[in-house]
């Protein structure tokens, strides 16, 4: 049986007054390659909008002029050279993993050999909560197994698509399939879509009750992950924190959509309405 997720179900933490950036935590963001430069930059960006205290951003060299020109609060750094990720990334990314509170691994990545091996690595040395999203979660596809039972936390993001390509069963009903998904595997599935489905490990299974046709666009799956991360970052369990942010990307997507709507908002305008959907959501 699955629970709503409502604005009554959703409660993010207070913020420390006397915090400071260590306190709301880092987020390494691994994304991006040669003609899919927007899609770090809009998980950072979102990591940012949700309150993470430094957010992380390695891409490849051939687009690090790119991010590093549309981030502003963000540290981009380039992981390898080229247009797409490769093996030399890997000691890097290592590196990075173990001084931050969370990774998101995916977004404009681009499914390859490497690509495949950042993920493993992730997998396999991340102490610290791990979302795979886009084609982190594709370059999984041929041996989905790896990610039984996890060294540490880990959250997926897929459309239907994604889902079904990693063994989802969607004829079993959304509900279902993702509830069996996270059960068997041991990780939280966020499965994407109208009335958004989030499945814990443990069985628990939560339906989202905003947004609409206005996040049915390229770049605002890369927006949720990112801000994922930050709530992940800031110490909120997998589950919850999954929750918290499909709840908010929805409401962000319906706020734009009210002033703009359905067929015009782009994923800056999600970006942008985060805010507000927070403040709403706090009750102020």
């Amino acid at each position: 049986m699955s629970v709503l997720i409502t604005r009554e179900t959703v409660k993010l933490p207070p913020r420390d007054p006397g915090g400071h950036k260590g306190t709301f935590g880092k987020v390494l963001i691994i994304a991006g390659s040669v003609g899919y430069s927007g899609a770090p930059v809009l998980a950072a960006r979102a990591a940012t909008s949700c309150g993470a205290g430094l957010v992380y951003l390695g891409v490849p060299e051939g687009i690090y002029g790119i991010a590093a020109a549309k981030c502003v609060g963000e540290i981009v750094f380039p992981l390898c050279s080229g247009g797409v990720i490769s093996r030399d990334a890997l000691p890097e990314i290592e590196r990075r993993l173990a001084g931050c509170d969370c990774a998101v691994v995916g977004p404009g990545l681009r499914v390859s050999d490497a690509a495949r091996d950042a993920v493993l690595l992730a997998l396999e040395r991340s102490r610290v909560p791990l979302i795979l999203d886009a084609d982190g979660i594709n370059a999984l596809a041929a041996n989905i197994n790896v990610l039984d039972n996890p060294a540490c936390p880990v959250i997926i993001t897929p459309h239907g698509g994604e889902f079904a390509r990693i063994g989802g069963d969607p004829a079993s009903g959304r509900e279902t399939a993702a509830r069996r998904f996270a059960e068997a595997h041991g990780v939280t599935v966020v499965l994407k879509g109208r009335g958004t489905v989030v499945a814990s490990r443990d069985g628990d299974v939560f339906v989202n009750t905003t947004g609409g046709s206005a996040l049915a666009k390229g770049g605002t799956g890369d927006v949720l992950a990112g801000m994922i991360g930050a709530f992940c970052a800031a110490g909120i369990p997998a589950a919850e924190a999954a929750r918290t942010a499909v709840y908010l990307h929805g409401l962000a997507g319906d706020i734009a959509a009210e002033r703009l709507s359905d067929y015009s908002v782009d994923p800056d305008d999600v970006l942008r309405a985060i805010p507000a959907a927070i403040k709403h959501t706090l009750g102020d």
